[in-house]
């Protein structure tokens, strides 16, 4: 499928050969154990047909071996196991990633997204997150790999913000992919998922053993689902990256907006590092209100906008991040535009701006 575009492959990835009677979709397999013999279907905490169809098609996409997991911190978890003496990851990315880390046996190092990076002499593990979440600031995935590798360390991005068709770091150099699918890869809300990717197969032989002692295994049923929602990722992403455009364009020079950030576009600071790396931009955008009561009282307002906590879905959703402890001020928004007509989405958000 290397030879295909990103809807092609995102319509058809982890699909099995046609035969003349079989449906067109394959249906989730749900099974404890198999019958005996096979290579790699035993028990169902080891693996699974459903599991290996949507991890064939991400790893497709991603250009690597992929391993599913039951949600995207169970995929981080996976990825900071691997650790046996430092860490090095973003002082301003996902909150839960910092807090897990605090927890592991071996020493911690944060740092800004956009640097400067230290020596990561000593360490064995660099997680870095571009774009990072919520702040979407960017870091040189090329430049990051090359210098873990000279300190003998694994790099890993956390690709969640930019999906497997907005950025391939594993072409960039790095060692390993990780990504919280429930949120653009499924896209409609409603599963909890998340995968690994690795350049080599030893390295995903790891991370599918961690995932097998620790059962951090997805659900058949939501695995199959997640597959389903792939199938659209291409088009819904064009269309929340052309509704993010739109509303920054109408944001921009609002007198109640400030902190305007979409790396999409060239007045971005993210936006010269993020061109060159990411194949494609995405729905994902913050601003900040003047408050939180201006928060509240805009989402209030919006007719088409939810308060929700999660990003990349059909539905335009915003999430008041300074609720969950990120250290941004009170009135940060993080907006993850949806899939509605543009007009209308940027009709609504202007009209609870002024409301």
């Amino acid at each position: 499928m290397t030879d295909y575009g990103d809807g092609t492959r995102c319509v058809h990835g982890g699909l099995a050969e046609p035969e003349p009677g079989n449906p067109l979709l394959a249906s989730p397999v749900f099974a404890t154990g198999f019958h005996a013999g096979h290579e790699s279907y035993g028990y169902g905490r080891a693996d699974n047909p459903t599991y290996r169809a949507l991890e064939s098609a991400i790893g497709s996409l991603d250009g690597g071996e992929c391993v599913v997991f039951a949600s995207g911190m169970a995929a981080i978890a996976a990825v900071l196991g691997l650790a046996s003496a430092k860490v090095v990851l973003p002082s301003d990315g996902y909150y839960l990633t910092r807090s897990l880390a605090a927890e592991l046996p071996v020493a911690v190092v944060e740092v800004p997204t956009t640097g400067p990076w230290p020596s990561f002499a000593g360490a064995d593990l660099v997680l870095v997150e571009t774009p990072s979440n919520p702040g979407l600031d960017v870091c040189d995935i090329t430049v990051l790999a090359a210098a873990a590798h000279d300190a003998g360390a694994l790099l890993a991005v956390d690709n969640t913000t930019a999906t497997p068709i907005g950025q391939r770091p594993l072409e960039l150099g790095a060692d390993i992919v990780v990504c919280s699918d429930s949120k653009a890869l499924s896209g409609h809300s409603d599963v909890l998922l998340g995968h690994v990717t690795c350049r080599s197969a030893e390295l995903a032989a790891r991370i599918r053993q961690s995932r097998t002692l620790r059962g951090g295994i997805p659900g058949p049923f939501e695995t199959w689902l997640a597959h389903r929602g792939l199938s659209t990722l291409d088009l819904r992403l064009a269309r929340q990256a052309q509704n993010a455009g739109a509303l920054y364009s109408a944001l921009r020079g609002h007198q109640r907006v400030s902190g305007l950030r979409w790396p999409g576009t060239v007045a971005d600071p993210s936006h010269v590092i993020a061109a060159k790396q990411m194949r494609r931009f995405n729905g994902v955008f913050t601003f900040i209100l003047e408050s939180r009561d201006a928060v509240e009282r805009f989402l209030a307002a919006s007719k088409l906008v939810t308060a929700a906590t999660s990003f990349g879905g059909v539905h335009s959703t915003a999430d008041r991040r300074a609720q969950w402890g990120d250290p941004v001020p009170d009135g940060f928004v993080r907006f993850s535009a949806g899939c509605e007509d543009t007009d209308d989405l940027v009709a609504d958000v202007l009209a609870a701006l002024d409301a």
